[in-house]
């Protein structure tokens, strides 16, 4: 019997969204100034103001202020009638230095001994419903809000729209996983007075969805019928939005910033971490680890959990749970355990802290872009970046979302034998 699946997403508007951006904004900004910058920075939006705290220890200086205002005012908070607007919100710092106790726990006199800034587990997860290796429920949620905001930016079309939006899509699955049909998405999206809720409906339609099936695979086009359900702006009026109409806080968004719900969530938040923290750095070295075995044709799903003790560089615990879909067999022509193919991947993979922030560049100023519409399933791209050193700027070309390469294909299918 079929089963469903549902995941959502919300926008950069969203104000748990606007605190992770300011969060991974600031640890962007002392990054620029200071690579070897420790930071943990929290943020809280409401009514009218913006509060930043935390722990930092770093070379650098920032203007917190300046920051933070630049944030709000490109995510489009940018009218006093929002009650949270870029030039007359107020914005508050109790940003203090890191603890000594945990700093010296994570520095080490060779930075290969790096320890990890705390203890805990981190999964990553990868399966084949997408080109993205991602489940479909939450890239199509994505998706949807990300079209969503690129209409609201042209400014040609729905011009009534606000920045804050939530989606939702339910996937109906086979007996077998395999997706056969959209059966519902929600989309609620902010909006000036005096819109009717019935030519939202409408613009949604025939303007937003027209433009997210167009991006899609063919074989994902197909799965929206005519016989899905559709609600837009359920309650009838989204006209109070973004931190006036609810406190933001970073980190409540853990969920939407991971698979929607699939595979597992070891519960630490990333944005305003810099990569010292585990919590961040191994979430994605293990979705690495996951896009990569289910792309070298190891298996058709994977889960990989990695755990830590914090100030130490070894992992305590790798785990690998294929979900019955592995392909891989010993020399014998017996199916590999999934410990066993945990084992192999244990030698092949570094996974170090130290090694995690080498092999994916976490000490360059690329993490604002994470903070919005996932950190897993984008595509890896080069950029330049200015930072600085001794007080004067450089221009640095870097990788942004390097853990979504697919860099360990090759290396995975000749130790499977593949």
């Amino acid at each position: 019997m079929s089963y469903f699946f549902t995941s959502e997403s919300v926008s950069e508007g969203h104000p748990d969204k606007v605190a992770d951006q300011i969060s991974d904004a600031l640890l962007d900004e002392f990054l620029r100034h200071d690579a070897d910058s420790h930071v943990a920075c929290e943020t809280l939006v409401t009514t009218g103001l913006a509060v930043v705290s935390g722990e930092v220890t770093t070379g650098g200086y920032v203007d917190v202020q300046s920051i933070v205002r630049d944030v709000i005012r490109d995510i489009g908070y940018t009218k006093g009638e929002y009650k949270f607007e870029a030039e007359s919100c107020g914005v508050l710092s109790a940003i203090h230095e890191q603890s000594q106790d945990i700093n010296q726990g994570v520095v080490r006199k060779a930075k290969k001994d790096q320890g990890a800034g705390d203890q805990g587990m981190m999964f990553g997860y990868a399966c084949r419903e997408t080109s993205e290796f991602m489940p479909l429920p939450i890239t199509l949620a994505h998706i949807i809000l990300i079209e969503l905001s690129k209409i609201r930016r042209e400014g040609r079309r729905m011009r009534y729209l606000r920045p804050d939006a939530k989606s939702q899509v339910t996937v109906q699955y086979s007996d077998n996983g395999s997706p056969e049909r959209i059966d519902t998405m929600v989309i609620s999206t902010q909006h000036d007075p005096d819109i009717s809720q019935e030519q939202i409906r409408a613009d949604v339609q025939n303007i937003l969805l027209p433009r997210v099936i167009k991006r899609l695979p063919k074989e994902t086009q197909k799965l929206f019928g005519n016989n899905y359900k559709l609600y837009v702006n359920p309650t009838g009026s989204f006209v109070i939005g973004g931190p006036h109409g609810d406190t933001g806080l970073t980190g409540r968004k853990i969920v939407v910033d991971t698979y929607g719900g699939r595979g597992a969530h070891g519960g630490g938040a990333f944005s305003g971490k810099d990569a010292s923290k585990v919590d961040r750095s191994a979430a994605y070295a293990t979705r690495h680890i996951a896009k990569n075995l289910v792309a070298a044709g190891v298996c058709d799903q994977v889960l990989v959990q990695v755990a830590y003790a914090i100030g130490v560089a070894q992992p305590v615990g790798l785990y690998v749970n294929t979900y019955g879909t592995s392909k891989v067999s010993d020399k014998k022509g017996r199916l590999l355990s999934d410990g066993a193919i945990a084992e192999r991947v244990r030698r092949l993979v570094d996974l170090r802290p130290y090694a995690i922030v080498e092999r994916y560049g976490l000490k360059n100023p690329i993490f604002r872009p994470t903070a919005a519409y996932g950190h897993m399933g984008r595509d890896p791209y080069q950029d330049y970046v200015t930072i600085y050193r001794e007080g004067k700027p450089h221009r640095k070309r870097v990788w942004f979302f390097a853990w979504e390469k697919l860099d360990l294909v090759d290396t995975f299918r000749q130790a499977f034998g593949l």
